[in-house]
């Protein structure tokens, strides 16, 4: 063990898919990372369904599961909350482990709502944060980024984002609380474009001028025989209940640099099966990425007499973190590999008690834009990005 090295005691709450995937992740660190400065070891885990709790405990080898999130929040072995639990509930979960001096690292959106997400972030400003923009932590995204602020594509002019899923293509898709403005607050706008429009930021930096529109296509689904995830498939049999939040958001944006972009975002077309993409396009040249084919980047130079239009740059040990989990140039990873990456840095940085990037503060930088959208879409005209820190 390192001199700084610590044991970081970690809490989740909820443990769907995305609370295993950052139990494994925390489990996977020590045998990836020898430069690590944590050592993590699942303390408790809470959750409503009997059945995850027992396997956290059987089966990820946490002490202890609960039904009560409170027991994770106050726990005197916890270090760390991780929370992914439906969004309703981000907020009072966020700030009770706060208040109990615990490091929070919670999934987008944090909160249902933009206002619930200010809230949180004020409730957490004095301990470590993080929330979960995962897709920034793949390791030709972080090359990307650097090549951008190099200069390496010149000036910025344009940047086309999107993230298309196919998760609700399927009317019996069941009526999960992702449909719910009650339970999840806003719907694709919430849940996928808050992705590709954080990505924009990083790469290119903050919106300041926003316009958008959004649409359900969807406007009926059959209702979950229990407790039902939104990749559930329900019967035409089944009764069913109104979706009350968006299918699709596509919207027209101004960057504080002068450069101009456009987004788009659905849970329910056919076709596209998880196409989080960007296009960024410089004075210089242009990059092109999508999380489908996560372990290659496309990379155009102008002047360069020898290529005509992209060549591809594939994933390798010589990007930043991608060399832990296989040797070599294009050997590729996964995604919950990303969720490792993004947990080994939040550890880094709880133990150095230091800020993390992305924290709660990028989550209010992404919804203070998505106030803006909603404004837009019933005002059906421009409306300026305001921090809703400042309101």
């Amino acid at each position: 063990m390192t001199a700084s090295r610590r044991t970081l005691g970690i809490g989740v709450v909820g443990f769907g898919w995305m609370g295993k995937a950052h139990s494994r992740s925390y489990l996977r660190i020590p045998s990836l990372y020898p430069d690590r400065l944590a050592d993590p070891v699942l303390v408790t885990c809470a959750d409503s369904d009997a059945t995850r709790r027992e396997q956290a405990v059987s089966a990820f080898g946490f002490a202890e599961a609960t039904d009560d999130w409170r027991v994770v929040a106050e726990h005197p072995d916890v270090d760390v909350v991780v929370v992914t639990a439906p969004n309703m509930l981000h907020v009072d979960v966020v700030s009770a482990a706060a208040a109990a001096g615990k490091a929070v690292f919670c999934e987008k959106p944090v909160g249902g709502t933009p206002e619930q997400t200010v809230e949180a972030e004020r409730a957490a400003r004095r301990v470590v944060t993080g929330v979960g923009y995962n897709y920034r932590w793949a390791p030709l995204v972080q090359h990307a980024e650097a090549v951008i602020r190099a200069g390496g594509i010149g000036e910025i002019t344009n940047h086309r984002g999107r993230f298309l899923s196919c998760y609700g293509n399927d009317p019996l898709g069941v009526l999960s609380w992702r449909f719910l403005h009650d339970e999840a607050g806003h719907g694709v706008s919430t849940d996928l474009l808050s992705h590709a429009v954080d990505l924009a930021m990083y790469l290119v930096g903050p919106i300041v001028e926003v316009v958008g529109i959004g649409e359900t296509f969807i406007s009926q689904r059959p209702l979950p025989r229990s407790t039902g995830s939104h990749y559930d498939i329900g019967s035409g049999d089944d009764p069913t209940g109104d979706v009350t939040n968006e299918d699709w958001f596509g919207a027209m944006v101004r960057f504080d640099s002068g450069a101009v972009g456009t987004f788009e975002a659905s849970r329910s077309l056919t076709g596209p099966e998880s196409q989080h993409a960007f296009d960024v396009y410089g004075t210089t040249g242009a990059m092109s990425w999508n999380f489908e084919r996560m372990n290659e980047l496309q990379i155009h130079v102008a002047g360069d007499a020898a290529a005509s239009g992209y060549r591809t740059v594939f994933g390798g040990e010589q990007f930043p973190d991608h060399g832990a989990f296989v040797p070599g140039r294009a050997n590729t990873i996964g995604f919950e590999d990303l969720v490792t990456i993004e947990d080994r840095h939040f550890a880094d940085a709880v133990v150095e008690d230091r800020p993390f990037d992305p924290g709660l503060d990028a989550a209010v930088r992404y919804v203070s834009v998505q106030d803006a959208l909603m404004r837009s879409w019933h005002s059906r005209s421009w409306e300026r990005v305001h921090d809703l820190r400042e309101r």
